[in-house]
């Protein structure tokens, strides 16, 4: 018997099993360094230190560091940016071509613009868009918008209460208008597009193509100029401008000559802006109904000498098979008001806080129900 007193240990007990062959003992896996290698290998361990703190580590810093700049200015200054991208040969094709209109080329602007319009209440309009569930919640869903010819800003647009509600129903209103003027340049883009593609043209496309010329004031009937012109302009932006030029259809200029653009005119019916003085010759563009103005907004980005570089731009993105980005083109338009950078700054605030862009790639629904009591 083992006595109560007698202490048998852990090592003892694993002694005696490994004697009688009951436990084996296990082979240790590690391996020792050659006493003649240690200090090689030493060194090797301190030299790739030095190399990661002095070298290595600097590199990836500097290499994030400037990874974060760039993607600022990707964010932040998209023009700068753009024409690094860009391949540069690609500019240089449209460089000789184009130089823009410097007045005004808006002879048949008014040529559709009925003179017996009526304007509704922002109520009445209210509730028609109420009954064809026309909202701009469906509009992001869908990208599908009703067709409504809405004629004039309602007088109340000055006295809505709550930006959110004024904002929404202005977008509205104006939303289709644009759509629908983009979509006639759409169609007479493609048109164009067929025309040069055929190898021998009628006559009546000849005369079409003639009339084109004039429309877009290329004097020179230059057919690369024509096809730089002849384009859209983004939703988005067109929205912007429109926001900040009338405050968001609240401005005289809007509610008694439906100009939303702020156009000046030196020749044609205007608007006198208030506190101008006495011997200021321009005036603000007056239009019978809100579609005219739209299309001569699109008619003044398409043909005045102000805006070559903006349509230089917007070609290239069409040579390059990139979208027509609102917040790339508004880069170059700082010579639509005396504010110049101040006011892309605001185009692209306008654009990015009300998502803007979400409109870009809306759709004009076909009209199938009967809106001419409207316009």
């Amino acid at each position: 018997m083992i006595n109560k007193k007698t202490r048998i240990t852990f090592n003892q007990i694993k002694e005696f099993l490994l004697k009688r062959g009951f436990i084996v003992k296990k082979k240790s896996n590690k391996k020792l360094l050659n006493n003649d290698f240690k200090p090689l290998y030493y060194t090797f361990l301190s030299s790739l230190v030095l190399i990661l703190i002095f070298f290595l580590i600097p590199i990836i810093v500097e290499f994030k560091k400037n990874t974060i700049i760039a993607s600022k200015e990707i964010e932040n200054n998209s023009k700068i940016n753009f024409e690094k991208v860009l391949d540069q040969k690609n500019l240089k094709k449209f460089e000789s071509t184009d130089e823009g209109l410097g007045t005004e080329y808006f002879e048949d602007i008014h040529d559709d613009a009925p003179d017996d319009s009526v304007r509704f209440s922002a109520r009445e309009i209210e509730k028609l868009f109420k009954e064809t569930d026309y909202n701009l919640i469906n509009v992001r869903k869908t990208k599908l918008v009703q067709p409504f010819p809405i004629a004039h800003l309602p007088e109340e647009m000055k006295i809505i209460q709550g930006t959110k509600k004024k904002k929404n129903l202005f977008i509205k209103i104006i939303l289709p208008l644009i759509l629908e003027e983009n979509n006639k340049v759409k169609l007479d883009r493609k048109k164009l597009f067929a025309i040069l593609n055929k190898s021998n043209n009628s006559a009546v496309e000849k005369r079409w193509v003639n009339q084109k010329f004039k429309q877009y004031g290329v004097l020179n009937k230059d057919l690369l100029t024509l096809k730089i012109r002849m384009d859209i302009v983004p939703v988005s932006l067109a929205i912007a401008q429109a926001a900040k030029e009338t405050g968001w259809g609240k401005s005289r200029f809007a509610l008694e000559g439906n100009a939303l653009f702020g156009q000046w005119t030196w020749s044609g019916e205007g608007i006198k802006p208030a506190g101008a003085d006495d011997d200021t010759t321009h005036k603000v563009m007056k239009f019978k109904v809100l579609k005219t103005s739209v299309k001569a907004y699109l008619r003044n980005l398409n043909t005045h000498s102000s805006y070559k570089r903006f349509r230089l731009i917007r070609a290239v993105l069409r040579d390059n098979e990139k979208s027509l980005d609102s917040l790339i083109l508004a880069d170059y338009l700082d010579k639509y008001a005396e504010t110049g950078e101040k006011y892309i700054i605001i185009l692209k605030k306008i654009i990015k806080q009300n998502n803007l862009k979400d409109f870009d790639d809306a759709q004009l629904m076909p009209s199938s129900i009967q809106l001419k009591s409207l316009i």
